[in-house]
């Protein structure tokens, strides 16, 4: 018989602590929110757009045109 791989008990952890920036007695939050869900719900920062995890909303953000 095959030898089987033994389960690891590695587990990701959350980063929820990268959306929000601590400065003195004031909590700021660094990503936008989504004005589809409210705001509790961040939206993804990607090279191109800002998306939505949970309802899929997405603005595209504009391509700059290089003058030639």
């Amino acid at each position: 018989m095959a030898d089987k791989k033994a389960k690891t008990a590695e587990k990701k952890t959350s980063k929820k602590w990268k959306a929000y920036k601590v400065s003195g007695d004031t909590v700021t939050r660094q990503r936008s929110s989504c004005p589809k869900c409210g705001e509790g719900v961040f939206l993804a920062q990607h090279k191109d757009r800002k998306s939505c995890g949970k309802c899929g909303y997405t603005e595209f953000t504009k391509k700059e045109v290089k003058a030639e």
